[in-house]
């Protein structure tokens, strides 16, 4: 006559498939509900003014014309409704997050220039007194463009000096630009480089911007 099984290893079975039962739906559930990671930002791209060949060739961006908003164009197209090489173009995120393009302070030209200051001139004596050679002055006016006017920062700065306290810790977008005076100097902080001017009209660069820091490496 057969033995009839202890109820101990009956519960004792029950129980272990109770916890194999549970552990598998725990992972059903996992995989079905909350397996999805959620969605990161989006839109957040990131492009060097100073490196705009990494850009594909097809890919559109807002472009400027003469300070107007006039679409959205590949970056040849841009350069070529500009009337410039594409290397001619500031290329940058604008104040919205949209990558856009623009000729170099498109949309800030150069201000008038501050009225010369005329000092008087004391009448000259004849005098028997031999002249004595004077040093030049180690400096000169260091001005900054407000928008409206011209406001003096010194009156007596080297041009290093005068750059660094215009600019430093200043960066500006695509299109844009902060201008300044040194002496008889036009200063124009653009994306990634400040220019001068002797004329107020054509510009050249002296010297580099670090656009992560927005300083002057070359000043020192």
């Amino acid at each position: 006559m057969a033995t009839p099984p202890d109820n101990r290893i009956i519960l004792a079975i029950g129980a272990g498939l109770a916890i194999i039962l549970a552990i598998v739906l725990a992972l059903l559930f996992t995989r079905g509900g909350g397996s999805e990671a959620p969605a990161g930002p989006k839109g957040n791209l990131q492009v060097d003014v100073a490196e705009p060949e990494s850009l594909e060739p097809t890919r559109q961006l807002r472009c400027f014309v003469e300070g107007q908003f006039v679409g959205m164009l590949t970056l040849d197209e841009c350069a070529r409704r500009n009337g410039l090489a594409t290397e001619a173009l500031d290329v940058g995120i604008d104040e919205t997050g949209e990558l856009v393009a623009a000729p170099t302070a498109s949309l800030a030209p150069p201000p008038t220039l501050p009225p010369v200051q005329v000092e008087d001139v004391p009448p000259v004596i004849d005098s028997p007194v031999e002249p004595v050679d004077t040093p030049s002055r180690p400096g000169a006016a260091c001005l900054r463009h407000t928008g409206s006017d011209w406001r003096s920062l010194s009156s007596n700065m080297g041009m290093e000096a005068c750059v660094r306290a215009l600019y430093s810790g200043t960066c500006v977008r695509p299109g844009e630009a902060r201008y300044g005076r040194w002496g008889d100097m036009t200063l124009r902080l653009v994306p990634g480089r400040v220019e001068q001017s002797s004329d107020n009209t054509n510009f050249r660069t002296l010297t580099e911007q670090d656009r992560r820091t927005c300083t002057f490496p070359e000043l020192g």
